[in-house]
């Protein structure tokens, strides 16, 4: 892979690569719904610890605003594969797979039922790279490149899935901005004020290097696409265990 000469950061400080990448996205989910899923339910974890610029702290909220970090990163990895994968339908098929795999361990996550309202992450992520497709499919008839984007964004409105139309809309930033790396940070910022923690996961998003990294292989790949619905599962039966039994 080559790395865009535009970044924040100068050459020498662009040192992770994708691989190092994963592993703080997927790290930082993990604290999150560790949050959301078990500190929630532990009161002395939701009691103020400090007060900054008038907002109370607690190990719960700091937890959850640590996992702020992740979803931008996760979109981030999504257009580096979708721009370099040698097979855009089986990439495709795998996200769609996974979103419905993951259907149950999100619904019982936040319901303790086979049934929520809302969808999990990873159809967000599939909207998103529908949307590229279409972009670069109908690149020469703006009319059907739009008539696609609107579509699909009807579709994250009907489906309500995680961070619904506006993680939908954020894809199309992170796309149309994927070789301006301080505009791309600047622009998704400004769109991610509602949750302005995430905006931190552009530090590490311009230190990448271009890199695959470490991770290589199907096993190590389809670990990353596991790890979604297994720690979900995992974080629920602990729940039940600790505080539902």
């Amino acid at each position: 892979m080559n790395v865009s000469a535009e970044s924040v950061f100068p050459e020498k400080y662009r040192i992770l690569s994708g691989s190092t990448l994963k592993v703080i996205a997927v790290v930082t989910m993990l604290i999150d719904h560790i949050g959301a899923v078990l500190l929630s339910m532990y009161q002395p974890a939701l009691k103020t610890l400090f007060t900054l610029f008038g907002r109370e702290y607690s190990v719960y909220l700091i937890f959850r605003d640590i996992g702020r970090v992740a979803f931008p990163i996760f979109c981030f990895l999504l257009l580096e594969g979708f721009l370099h994968t040698h097979d855009r339908f089986r990439y495709g098929m795998n996200l769609f797979i996974f979103s419905l795999i993951s259907e149950i361990p999100w619904n019982l996550m936040f319901t303790n039922t086979l049934r929520y309202e809302k969808q999990n992450v990873f159809f967000t992520l599939f909207l998103g790279y529908l949307a590229f497709c279409a972009i670069e499919h109908f690149q020469d008839e703006q009319t059907m490149q739009l008539f696609c984007i609107l579509g699909l964004l009807a579709v994250s409105v009907f489906l309500k899935a995680d961070y619904g139309w506006r993680g939908y809309i954020f894809l199309l930033i992170m796309y149309y901005m994927r070789n301006d790396k301080p505009g791309q940070a600047i622009l998704g910022s400004c769109w991610l004020y509602y949750e302005w923690r995430a905006c931190f996961a552009f530090l590490s998003i311009n230190m990448y290097n271009g890199e695959r990294g470490f991770i290589r292989g199907k096993a190590a790949k389809y670990f990353f696409y596991w790890f979604y619905p297994v720690h979900i599962i995992g974080l629920v039966v602990i729940r039940r265990i600790l505080f539902l039994s």
